[in-house]
């Protein structure tokens, strides 16, 4: 298996991601500072340029409203 970064189904995660701050009515600037970051950060979060945690994952869905085994249901796991 190649790594997760790599994948289909990574870049589909960062698809939801951003979609879940759009939804949420969040711009990159807001989040970053709830994280005590920049907009950047967010960014390159949302481009794969910076790999994601699990426990940063919790809080962004957090941010936006969603558990993480809700947000988790929208990233399909193709084989």
């Amino acid at each position: 298996m190649k790594k997760s970064t790599f994948t289909r189904q990574y870049a589909v995660l960062l698809d939801a991601l951003k979609q879940a701050r759009l939804e949420a009515g969040l711009t990159q600037t807001e989040v970053g500072r709830k994280f005590g970051s920049h907009a950047s950060f967010v960014s390159k979060c949302e481009s794969g340029e910076r790999r994601i945690d699990v426990i940063e994952l919790a809080f962004f869905c957090k941010l936006y409203g969603l558990t993480l085994f809700d947000f988790l249901k929208r990233i399909p796991l193709g084989q």
